[in-house]
């Protein structure tokens, strides 16, 4: 076992007892730091995406998933260190392609698709709206302190991949995209 292993040995360390916590840089913070809340927002974000990875799916979307929460643990290693840079123009020019790879065989939508279908579509749902608020947290950062244009842009259109790959799979398992209806059918009416 290397360095890294036994740096994971003590997960009880009691130094967040008075409400802050260490940055990567050895800096303590306030756990309510807007820096914190965007490592919050990217770690939901990761495991919205293991709840997806927990069911079953297409080998393709499995494979980007797994790939994509090793991205983010980047990304947070990114925001954790002020001033570090962790992905890369590649990082997007990946997603870039994903975007289009998967777009190409799915129907054209004409309505608004509403969040739901297999339980797997409907998670990858769930994970694009984690995604949207890790992105805004990560703007609000870049405006207030530091942060990396390119992980704002790698969230951007992680977010896209995110309703794409939910498509995707709902296509996989047979399932009907629930669409928005404007006004719906109210009871009694």
């Amino acid at each position: 076992m290397g360095a890294m292993g036994h740096r994971l040995t003590k997960i009880v360390t009691r130094t967040g007892d008075d409400g802050t916590t260490g940055l990567g840089d050895g800096t303590r913070v306030a756990k309510d730091a807007l820096r914190i809340e965007v490592l919050g927002n990217v770690d939901e974000l990761s495991s919205a995406l293991g709840c997806v990875l927990a069911e079953p799916l297409p080998e393709a979307i499995r494979g980007l998933l797994a790939s994509v929460q090793n991205d983010l643990f980047d990304l947070g290693g990114e925001v954790c260190i002020p001033g570090r840079s962790a992905l890369w123009d590649a990082h997007v020019e990946r997603l870039d392609r994903q975007i289009e790879r998967l777009r190409e065989p799915l129907p054209v939508l004409r309505e608004f698709v509403l969040p739901g279908g297999s339980r797997a579509g409907a998670a990858c749902h769930l994970a694009r709206a984690v995604c949207r608020r890790a992105e805004r947290s990560l703007v609000a950062l870049r405006a207030a302190e530091s942060a990396s244009e390119l992980s704002v842009q790698y969230l951007n259109r992680l977010s896209d991949v995110l309703f794409l790959a939910a498509r995707t799979i709902n296509a996989h398992d047979g399932q009907a995209e629930p669409t928005w209806r404007p006004g719906g059918e109210v009871e009694g009416s």
